[in-house]
């Protein structure tokens, strides 16, 4: 694609997948300022053209109208598909878990580096990578057709007991792949960097549950992928209990239950939901509540990799 490329050629273009559009915007060749990137846009990267169709929108809890004015959705006017396309912002914050604080930033070039890594790979978005006129490195990302996790478990209707004895062994199998695929990242010296249920979608077409957005990077200090096993341990906690048992919904329903718990037994993050669910559902299983108990408040010994945390993972699945 020539950068010379004529308003006629890109209207020629944009006619084959979009017979009804409006009339085309600017064509952008550098994308450093993606806030001038809008809706009827054409963006040319590498030798393909993408017509921009609107922002991207946070999947994160209670942020569901934040524009994320960095990630366009677009259609590849090569041939009509579906792309997402990730420009460059840079971002950085703090965490803190237990007693460790994380310095974390938005890394394009790390996750231009996991593209290249997991092609092929049935647990990971896949995409490429290009630089545009500016040298900013943009990922296009193929459209991934499906829900969120945390999508599918807060959908999910039905009491817990039947939940937990139902269906919850076919979704622990698959998030147990998704501990197997953070682990070949480990293997390779990656990381994820931003572990979260909204990070794992269910591909429609496939049934796999894969991961996205790998993009955060964090400074590690004693163990590199300690904050990608907490993410991991806060989504095991969320899928065991079909969703977030929160402090507060059960002081207003069941106050009893309430009075049981300690300071110890609640989320070693996020001191507002449970983490010893068995004080909550009493007939999950003593070696899974054992594994929920490594992210709680309570904890003294914490996984230090993957591998243990599968194994641990992989007993409790052959005895559900």
């Amino acid at each position: 694609m020539q950068q010379s490329m004529s308003r006629d050629d890109v209207t020629r273009m944009v006619a084959r997948w979009v017979p009804d559009s409006r009339q085309i915007g600017p064509i952008h060749y550098d994308t450093t300022d993606f806030f001038r990137v809008e809706y009827g846009d054409i963006v040319v990267l590498g030798e393909r053209a993408f017509l921009v169709r609107q922002n991207a929108r946070e999947g994160r809890f209670g942020l569901d109208d934040e524009v994320k004015y960095w990630v366009k959705r677009c259609i590849d006017l090569e041939d009509g598909r579906q792309k997402i396309i990730k420009l460059v912002f840079f971002e950085e914050f703090q965490a803190t878990i237990a007693d460790l604080c994380f310095d974390c930033f938005r890394s394009p070039r790390k996750e231009a580096r996991i593209l290249d890594l997991v092609s092929g790979h049935e647990n990971f978005m896949h995409g490429y990578w290009v630089r545009d006129a500016s040298g900013n490195i943009v990922r296009i990302l193929d459209y991934i057709y499906g829900q969120s996790l945390h999508a599918f478990i807060q959908g999910i209707a039905m009491p817990h007991e039947a939940y937990y004895h139902g269906i919850f062994p076919d979704i622990l199998r698959n998030f147990i792949e998704c501990v197997r695929a953070i682990g070949f990242l480990h293997r390779h010296h990656e990381k994820h960097g931003d572990i979260r249920r909204d990070h794992i979608l269910i591909d429609r077409r496939s049934s796999r549950y894969r991961w996205i957005d790998f993009d955060f990077n964090y400074i590690h200090r004693e163990n590199m992928f300690s904050y990608d096993l907490f993410g991991l341990g806060n989504i095991l906690i969320f899928i065991t209990g079909m969703g977030d048992v929160l402090i507060a919904d059960l002081k207003r329903k069941t106050p009893e239950v309430l009075s049981a718990l300690e300071e110890r037994d609640v989320n070693i993050v996020f001191h507002n939901r449970v983490a010893n669910l068995k004080k909550i559902f009493p007939y999950i299983s003593e070696s899974l509540n054992r594994i929920l108990l490594h992210f709680s408040n309570g904890a003294e010994l914490f996984y230090e990799n993957t591998e243990q945390l599968l194994g641990d993972l992989e007993e409790v699945y052959d005895t559900l």
